[in-house]
């Protein structure tokens, strides 16, 4: 039985380690050359999003390795996602992205959060007048599930939804989400939603498995923390590589971004290494807080959410 993979409730297999290519910079030349060197490695599981501004090169890249014979298309697993501003609709946006990406199908189409901005707004951080208060996330996903059916993408998902809001898209789906990608590392354990996750065959993927620390709202305290490098010293390994086993200890895929050959080496050989009961119960007494909060998706006038704590459903 491999345990690089999980499955998903779809049937299809997704790789435990996947490879992020979220870029602040949008750098074509230097997204194309790391996704070539990662491929080289073994890398099998690419994740982009439309508003990360690296479809283009990842598809450009992806492309030109199964041209070049050194991949099939059908070995390979990468998501994309539904911009906020798209939710109007899914179909075109799905379309727009495979032709970006040089793409017949995607693997995993994830609505990227569960807000709808007008139509159009194409920055990461939307000005008060953009939000559209009507949620209409019925209506979005009732159109996710025509993706599917239409055979543009495999799988469908969600991404940053809460434990409540998996309840609630679980009521009115007619397809239940295969994946909720979220913020997941060892200081941000996400223990119930990954129980609710679990009971509902949906897949986590941890983003940030690290903490993001190459990231202006990232930190290096998971990496750096004392526990993190103890148990990186008693396994000769980096604390690296021992986050991210720890979030494939639990069932998730994590989905970490680096362009360095060296650590991308690195983190690939995270399957060698094996935590034992007291690494885990170590990990699971350490202090929580939360890197991604959202902050820019709330507001007291136009935002269906007007708090932290509303966003998440009390769930931070």
């Amino acid at each position: 039985m491999r345990t690089d993979v999980a499955r998903l409730r779809c049937g299809k297999t997704i790789p435990l380690l996947g490879m992020g290519t979220y870029c602040p910079k949008k750098d074509r030349e230097s997204t194309i050359s790391a996704v070539h060197q990662a491929i080289k490695i073994g890398y099998r599981h690419f994740d982009t999003a439309k508003i990360y501004g690296s479809e283009e090169a990842l598809g450009n890249a992806l492309g030109q390795a199964i041209s070049y014979g050194t991949v099939q298309r059908e070995d390979l697993f990468v998501t994309s996602k539904l911009w906020s501003s798209d939710h109007h609709d899914p179909i075109s946006a799905l379309r727009q992205t495979l032709k970006t990406m040089g793409l017949e199908y995607l693997d995993s189409y994830l609505v990227h959060w569960p807000i709808k901005l007008k139509p159009g707004v194409s920055e990461p951080i939307p000005k008060e007048e953009e939000f559209e208060k009507d949620l209409g996330i019925e209506e979005t996903w009732q159109a996710m599930e025509r993706c599917l059916e239409m055979g543009l993408c495999k799988s469908i998902g969600v991404s940053n939804f809460s434990s409540k809001k998996i309840y609630d898209l679980l009521d009115f789906a007619s397809v239940s989400p295969s994946v909720n990608q979220v913020e997941m590392h060892p200081l941000w354990r996400q223990s119930k939603l990954r129980e609710v996750c679990e009971e509902n065959k949906i897949h986590v993927s941890g983003y940030s498995p690290l903490g993001a620390p190459g990231n202006c709202w990232g930190s290096t305290a998971v990496i750096e923390h004392p526990v993190i490098k103890s148990i990186a010293l008693k396994h000769n390994a980096t604390p690296a590589q021992v986050a991210l086993r720890w979030g494939m200890s639990k069932g998730a895929s994590v989905i970490v971004k680096s362009f360095d050959g060296a650590r991308m080496r690195e983190n690939k050989r995270v399957l060698e290494i094996k935590l034992d009961d007291q690494d885990l119960s170590r990990i699971d007494q350490l202090e929580e807080w939360k890197l991604m909060r959202g902050d820019f998706l709330v507001n007291q006038t136009t935002s269906p959410y007007k708090s932290i704590a509303q966003l998440w459903d009390n769930e931070i």
